[in-house]
């Protein structure tokens, strides 16, 4: 089970679309705050979030995944537009286990998640 968390109702359907081919099982949501609802009531085995979000930043949001002892040591991807370094480093330290810079290919993604839910 995969949640993927953006403020782009277009990305979600690309991510949905690309990782149920697949075979993965994925559940969207549009905000940060209403998917740490979702990993109280459904166990997700990783995450994907965007970093730019509207009242709630991926970064804030990972930080406050990280701070449920059941998600401690989940993969969470960053997939976002943005690519400096820096930020980068933020998510890292926040508890980001990858990072992948949009534009994306579905492959590319499904290499990601293969070696993360190995």
């Amino acid at each position: 089970r995969i949640l993927a968390v953006d403020d782009s109702p277009a990305l979600l359907a690309s991510i949905k679309l690309a990782l149920e081919r697949r075979g993965y099982d994925l559940h969207t949501s549009l905000r940060a705050e209403e998917a740490l609802k979702q990993l109280n009531t459904k166990k997700a085995d990783l995450v994907i979030t965007d970093l730019n979000m509207p009242s709630m930043d991926g970064i804030t949001f990972i930080r406050q995944v990280r701070a449920n002892a059941a998600y401690r040591f989940t993969p969470i991807v960053m997939l976002t537009t943005e690519s400096q370094q820096a930020k980068k480093e933020e998510a890292r330290k926040a508890g980001a286990t990858a990072w992948i810079t949009k534009p994306f290919t579905p492959d590319q993604l499904e290499m990601v998640l293969k070696k993360l839910l190995r």
